[in-house]
């Protein structure tokens, strides 16, 4: 029988290899794998982000590559290349998310505005946002990241067809050490509000629900911490890429006010971003909620919301 000649062949195993109990042995390797294989999948995941922006990257060098000679005639040599990359990234935060977007139409059609949204350990909400930003208002974003985005190896061609230019570290910290009690970690920037002030722009707050229960970073570990204050380098290991409901929602405009200062206006704008986080956020987030809300749920919104293509 099958059973018995499993069993003679595990005693010749045995004998072979000097084991006197290999089936304990395999036992122990069956019950490592069964509790270690999801942990190694959940921090497989985030890779699998970073080779998407890879794959971004090398189309980007193979348009370019298709259209040098337009590149000297034309101002608008990338728009077919942003575009083409706000199809893919729009499809993928469909069918791996459910992403929705609620309330685009507060963005205006022309002219400039200001874009404050929390971050997350991996901001791909943003991605998702400023794909349907290019597909359905035809505009773009000039997006401000952290300096080290820049030195990663094959980045900067994307970075540079995407407008995105430098910002302090400090944002990159404080997505790292944040948790899925969406606290938000304002200090005293006010930087942004002066820029606003200063081009006499509205600002938009924006917030993605569940951002935290996608991507989860170990930043409030004790040693993490350590290694930050000890070599001010902001690393932390990154897990998650789970499919949970990924909503995103941008709030009314903060209009220029002439009589309103830079820290009365970052006030104002963090008002702004924590009201979007308690109306439409569940604290603390669970990422088995959120799984729930990708597949059995629907949310009831005052306004309808803005229709995807």
């Amino acid at each position: 029988s099958p059973v018995s000649h499993r069993s003679c062949l595990t005693g010749l195993v045995e004998e072979w290899a000097g084991l006197g109990q290999l089936e304990d042995y395999l036992s122990v390797l069956e019950y490592v794998l069964w509790v270690f294989t999801p942990l190694a999948v959940v921090f497989i995941l985030p890779f699998l982000i970073v080779i998407f922006l890879y794959l971004s990257i090398l189309f980007l060098h193979v348009y370019k590559r298709k259209n040098q000679l337009r590149e000297a005639y034309s101002n608008n040599l990338w728009d077919g290349a942003r575009k083409t990359l706000a199809t893919l990234w729009d499809g993928h935060g469909a069918i791996w998310h459910g992403y929705e977007i609620h309330g685009l139409e507060k963005i205006p059609d022309k002219g400039p505005a200001l874009i404050v949204y929390y971050h997350g350990a991996i901001p791909i909400d943003y991605y998702y946002f400023l794909a349907n930003l290019i597909l359905q208002k035809g505009r773009t974003c000039h997006s401000v990241a952290d300096h080290m985005l820049f030195k990663i190896p094959g980045f900067n061609l994307l970075l540079e067809v995407f407008s995105v230019i430098h910002g302090p570290q400090e944002e990159c910290v404080r997505a790292l050490f944040s948790d899925e009690t969406y606290v938000l970690h304002w200090g005293k920037r006010r930087g942004f509000a002066q820029v606003a002030i200063d081009a006499q722009v509205p600002i938009i707050p924006m917030f993605t629900q569940n951002v935290r229960e996608g991507f989860r970073s170990l930043g409030n570990l004790r040693f993490f911490r350590w290694l930050y204050e000890r070599f001010r380098f902001p690393f932390a290991p990154i897990y998650g890429g789970f499919p949970v409901k990924f909503r995103t929602f941008l709030g009314d405009p903060i209009s220029y006010d002439p009589n309103v200062n830079a820290a009365q206006l970052a006030e104002k704008v963090q008002q702004a971003v924590q009201s979007l986080i308690e109306e439409h956020q569940q604290i603390p987030g669970s990422i088995l909620r959120a799984l729930f809300e990708r597949f059995h749920t629907r949310h009831k919104l005052k306004d309808p919301p803005t229709k995807l293509d």
